[in-house]
C-alpha cells in the first residue's frame, strides 16, 4: 500500500503515517527496492523530510538500509549509502567504509560523500 501511494504521488500522506506509526521505518529497505523509480524516489524523499523532524524515529530505518550496501545492484548500494550518509551517525561510518573499494566508480563517489556528511553532522552536535 505504501508504495502504490508513494508511487500516486502522496508522499504528504506517507509523511503523515511514518510521524503517526514508527513501525513503519521497517518497510524502508522493502521499499528501496521496489522497481518503480518514483516509489524508490519518494522514500528518499520521504527520509530528508522527516529527518529535519524527527531524526531520532528516522534513525530506526538504519538496520533496513544497512543489508542493501550489499546488493549486486550498484544503483541500491549507491541509495543505501546516501540514506545512510543522510540519517546516519558515527557508528555508520563502518558499514560504509567497506564500499570505499567498491567497484563502481559512482558507489566510491557516494559513500566519500556520505562518510563526509555524517562526520560533519557529528561535528555540529
Amino acid at each position: 500500500m505504501i508504495a502504490d501511494y508513494m508511487e500516486g504521488g502522496l508522499l504528504d500522506n506517507i509523511i503523515d503515517m511514518f510521524r503517526h506509526d514508527k513501525n513503519l521505518y521497517a518497510f524502508v529497505g522493502e521499499l528501496l527496492t521496489d522497481e518503480r523509480m518514483r516509489v524508490r524516489i519518494g522514500i528518499t524523499a520521504l527520509l530528508e523530510s522527516l529527518n529535519t523532524e524527527e531524526p531520532d524515529n528516522v534513525r530506526k530505518a538504519i538496520p533496513y538500509i544497512l543489508p542493501l550496501l550489499q546488493d549486486q545492484n550498484p544503483v541500491l548500494r549507491g541509495d543505501a549509502a546516501y540514506l545512510i550518509g543522510l540519517i546516519g551517525r558515527g557508528e555508520d561510518i563502518s558499514a560504509l567504509q567497506k564500499l570505499l573499494e567498491d567497484e563502481n566508480e559512482n558507489v566510491r563517489s557516494i559513500v566519500n560523500d556520505a562518510i563526509r556528511d555524517i562526520q560533519s553532522g557529528e561535528r555540529s552536535h
